[in-house]
C-alpha cells in the first residue's frame, strides 16, 4: 500500500525547448510538486513553478492526468504521485531557486538525464497535444 500524493506538473514549452529542472543529482524533471491539503493541483503548479524557477504564470491549461510509479521517501514510506499536467505560458527568465540547482531545456534528441516519469509525460504531450 502506498500513500497518494497529489501533484501539479508544468509543461513550459518554449522556443528553446521544454523547461526541465534538477537538484544536485542532475536528474531532470518537469517543474511542479505536491499540493497542500487546501490547494488545488493547478494552484500547486503555479506556486511550485514560481518557487523553483521564479517564473510567473500568464496562462495555464489542464492537459491530462498521470499516475507515477511508486517511490520511497526518506524514512521508507512508499508514495505514488497522482499528477495533473498543465501547459503553462510564463513570463520571466528561469533561475534555479530553493531545491533546484539546474535549469535546462529539453528537445527531441537531447541527452539530458530525465526521470522515467518525466519522459512519459513529455512523450504523451508531444504525441497527443503538440500541434
Amino acid at each position: 500500500m502506498s500513500d497518494k500524493r497529489r501533484k501539479g506538473v508544468a509543461i513550459v514549452d518554449t522556443d528553446k525547448g521544454i523547461l526541465v529542472v534538477a537538484g544536485r543529482g542532475k536528474r531532470f524533471i518537469l517543474p511542479g510538486g505536491g499540493a497542500e491539503k487546501w490547494e488545488s493541483r493547478k494552484k500547486a503548479t503555479i506556486r511550485e513553478l514560481y518557487e523553483e524557477t521564479g517564473l510567473k504564470t500568464k496562462n495555464i491549461v489542464y492537459l491530462f492526468r498521470y499516475v507515477g510509479s511508486k517511490w520511497h521517501a526518506h524514512g521508507g514510506k512508499s508514495i505514488r504521485n497522482y499528477a495533473k499536467v498543465f501547459l503553462v505560458e510564463s513570463e520571466g527568465n528561469p533561475k534555479p531557486r530553493h531545491e533546484i540547482k539546474y535549469i535546462a531545456f529539453w528537445k527531441t534528441g537531447s541527452n539530458l538525464n530525465l526521470t522515467g516519469g518525466t519522459k512519459k509525460v513529455i512523450e504523451k504531450y508531444l504525441r497527443d497535444y503538440k500541434q
